[in-house]
């Protein structure tokens, strides 16, 4: 199962915002569309993320001044990016390693999609499930 395949199962819409976007915007926008990150889009381009995790450090930090922050101050620069092409175990890896839950999908410059570890469970779920009803058909079938 590569990536392309679990953006078919999902809506393409990306929810985006500017480096400028206050921070309790943000924290809207994740309650009202029941996500945990929003990419940072300057220029046309991926220039940052920003997820609960560090919404709440910064208010753990600065109190609730932070909210009045934009997301500039509180996101994170090093975005790790995959593509269409990389499977499911890769972006596993990728997350357990990096301790991130969720990965900007990119095609060139051009955002596509975002893959949180929720997306990924679940389809290592439905797989796990298939292997084991064809097993179940072979076994009887034997």
């Amino acid at each position: 199962m590569n990536v392309s395949q679990i953006l078919g199962g999902k809506s393409r819409e990306v929810i985006s915002v500017t480096k400028t976007t206050s921070v309790l915007d943000i924290s809207k926008l994740f309650g009202d569309h029941k996500i945990g990150a929003v990419p940072i889009i300057e220029g046309g381009k991926l220039c940052g993320i920003i997820s609960e995790r560090d919404v709440v450090r910064g208010i753990a930090e600065k109190g609730a001044d932070a909210l009045s922050d934009t997301v500039n101050s509180l996101m994170t620069q090093r975005v790790f990016t995959c593509g269409q092409n990389d499977t499911v175990q890769q972006l596993m890896a990728l997350m357990t390693e990096k301790k991130i839950r969720h990965i900007p999908v990119v095609d060139g410059d051009k955002l596509i999609g975002i893959v949180s570890i929720g997306d990924l469970v679940k389809e290592r779920l439905q797989e796990t499930e298939q292997e084991a009803e064809a097993l179940k058909e072979y076994i009887a079938m034997a």
